[in-house]
C-alpha cells in the first residue's frame, strides 16, 4: 500500500474518534514509517548495485524489487553511493550511479527532477568523471530544468585551472536558463558561491565584468567584493570601494559593519572599533554577539589581549551573552599568546555561566596544555571531553598526538591503549579517503 493511501487511512481513523491531535500523531507516524522503508528499499538498491558484475544483471534484480522509486528513494541511493566513494571504486562508482539513475528514470510515475541531476553530478565530480558531469550538466538544460547556484557550484568546485573556471562563470552569465533567484541578478548568485568557495581573484574578475556589463552593484554585491579585498590584502583597495559605496548612497548593513569589525580587530585598531561600533548604534543597528566576537578574533590575532578583554566586558554591557563562539574565540587568543592560566578562567567561567565547551574549544586548551608541558593535564581534558559526551575530532588527537610526539612523551602516551583508540578509527576513516599522510606523519607508526 503506498503511503499517501497509509496517510488517508489513518487520517480517516483518527476522524472517526474525532481527535485532531490523533491525526497529527498518526500522520507523524505514518510518515515516520515511510522514511524508514524507503531507507530499507535503498539498502536494498545498493546490495544490487555492489554486486553488479559479469553474470548479474542489475538493471533485471531491481525490477525484481518490485519497489516504488521515489525522489527519496533516489536520495538515499545516491547520498550512499556518495559515503562510499574512494580512490579505488571512483570510477565503479561513477557507473553504478549512472546506472541507477538511468533505470529509476524508467520506471512508471517517477521522473527525475533538478536534485536528482545534481546528486549525480556531485558523484562524477567526486569521480573524477568532469566528461560525464559536463555532458549531464547539458542534458539537464535540454530537459527544460534551471541551472541554479546549486549547479553553479559543483561546476565551479572541479575547475582546478583559472581560465577554464572564467569559461564556466561567463556561461552561467550569458545562461538564459539561470535561475539565480533569490539574488538581485546573476553576478550576485556567482559571486556569493564563489565567496563561500574562498575564490577571491575570481570575485575580481566578475565584479570587472560586472561594471564592464553596466551592472549596478548593490549592498551584496559591495560585501562579497569588500571581504574578497580583505582576504586579498589589498587595504587600498578595500578603502576606496568602501568610498564608493557610501558616495552611492549604499549604506552598510549588518554583514558590511562585520566585514569592518574584521579589518580593524586585524589590523589592531581598536579605536576605530569602537567608533564604528557607536556608529553602528547611531543608525540603529545594534552590535550582536556575532560583530563583537568577530573583533575579538581580529584583536586576539594581533596579539591585543586587553582590547579583547575590553570589548568582551562591553560586550556583556550592552546586554549581548557570550555564547560558545566567543568564549572559544577568546580563550585561543589566551592560548595563542601564551596566556594559559586566562585561558583556564575563561574557560571555567564558560562552563559557570552555562556555555558547554565545543571540540574547537577543547581543542584549544589541550593545546595550550602541550604548549605549557602539561602533557598528563591535556590526557585528562581529552578524557573529560569524552565525558562530557563531546566527541574529539581528527584535529584534536592530531594536537596532541604532535605535541606529545616533539616532547619525546609519545611511547607514555602509548601505554594507555584506551587513550588511542578512538584515533585508530579516525586513521581508518582516512584511509578510506586517502588522506592518511595527514596522521602518519604525526606518529611513529
Amino acid at each position: 500500500m503506498f503511503f499517501y493511501e497509509k496517510l488517508l487511512i489513518a487520517v480517516l481513523n483518527a476522524l472517526a474518534f474525532g481527535s485532531e491531535s490523533c491525526v497529527e500523531e498518526e500522520h507523524f507516524s505514518v510518515r515516520r514509517s515511510y522514511v524508514e522503508c524507503t531507507r530499507i528499499d535503498a539498502d536494498r538498491v545498493l546490495d544490487i548495485l555492489r554486486r553488479d558484475g559479469p553474470g548479474f544483471d542489475a538493471k533485471r534484480a531491481l525490477s525484481e524489487l518490485e519497489i516504488k522509486v521515489s525522489w527519496l528513494l533516489v536520495r538515499e541511493v545516491f547520498t550512499g553511493i556518495l559515503r562510499n566513494i574512494n580512490e579505488e571504486n571512483k570510477t565503479r562508482c561513477a557507473k553504478l550511479g549512472f546506472k541507477f539513475f538511468m533505470w529509476s528514470d524508467q520506471q512508471g510515475n517517477y521522473k527525475h527532477t533538478g536534485n536528482s541531476y545534481h546528486l549525480l553530478m556531485k558523484i562524477f565530480a567526486e569521480c573524477e568523471e568532469f566528461r560525464a558531469m559536463w555532458k549531464l550538466a547539458d542534458e539537464m538544460v535540454e530537459k527544460g530544468f534551471h541551472t541554479t547556484a546549486q549547479t553553479f557550484n559543483i561546476l565551479i568546485c572541479t575547475c582546478g585551472e583559472a581560465g577554464l573556471a572564467m569559461n564556466v562563470v561567463e556561461r552561467f552569465i550569458r545562461s538564459k536558463t539561470f535561475n539565480f533567484r533569490p539574488y538581485k541578478n546573476s553576478y550576485n548568485a556567482i559571486l556569493h558561491s564563489l565567496l563561500v568557495l574562498h575564490q577571491y581573484k575570481l570575485i575580481e574578475w566578475v565584479y570587472q565584468h560586472m561594471l564592464e556589463e553596466r551592472h549596478s552593484p548593490d549592498v551584496l554585491t559591495y560585501n562579497v567584493i569588500l571581504y574578497a579585498k580583505c582576504r586579498l590584502g589589498k587595504a587600498p583597495e578595500f578603502h576606496r570601494l568602501l568610498d564608493e559605496m557610501l558616495s552611492c548612497g549604499i549604506f552598510p548593513d549588518f554583514h558590511t559593519y562585520n566585514i569592518l569589525l574584521h579589518v580593524y580587530g586585524k589590523t589592531n585598531n581598536p579605536v576605530a572599533a569602537l567608533d564604528l561600533l557607536n556608529a553602528m548604534k547611531e543608525a540603529s543597528i545594534d552590535p550582536t554577539v556575532l560583530h563583537y566576537t568577530t573583533l575579538i578574533d581580529g584583536l586576539g590575532r594581533a596579539g591585543n589581549l586587553l582590547g579583547c578583554q575590553y570589548f568582551f566586558d562591553e560586550m556583556i554591557k550592552a546586554g549581548c551573552i557570550p555564547d560558545v563562539v566567543c568564549y572559544t574565540v577568546m580563550i585561543t587568543g589566551y592560548i595563542m599568546n601564551g596566556e594559559l592560566e586566562k585561558a583556564r578562567e575563561m574557560f571555567e567561567d564558560m562552563i559557570v555561566n552555562g556555555q558547554l565547551p565545543n571540540v574547537f574549544t577543547y581543542n584549544s586548551m589541550i593545546r595550550g596544555l602541550c604548549m605549557a608541558g602539561k602533557f598528563e593535564e591535556a590526557c585528562s581534558m581529552l578524557k573529560e571531553m569524552e565525558s562530557r559526551g563531546c566527541n574529539p575530532n581528527f584535529h584534536v588527537y592530531r594536537t596532541l598526538v604532535r605535541n606529545l610526539r616533539n616532547a619525546g612523551k609519545l611511547s607514555e602516551a602509548h601505554e594507555n591503549r584506551s587513550l588511542f583508540e578512538p584515533p585508530l578509527k579516525l586513521v581508518h576513516l582516512l584511509g578510506q579517503f586517502g588522506r592518511l599522510s595527514e596522521f602518519y606523519p604525526c606518529t611513529d607508526h
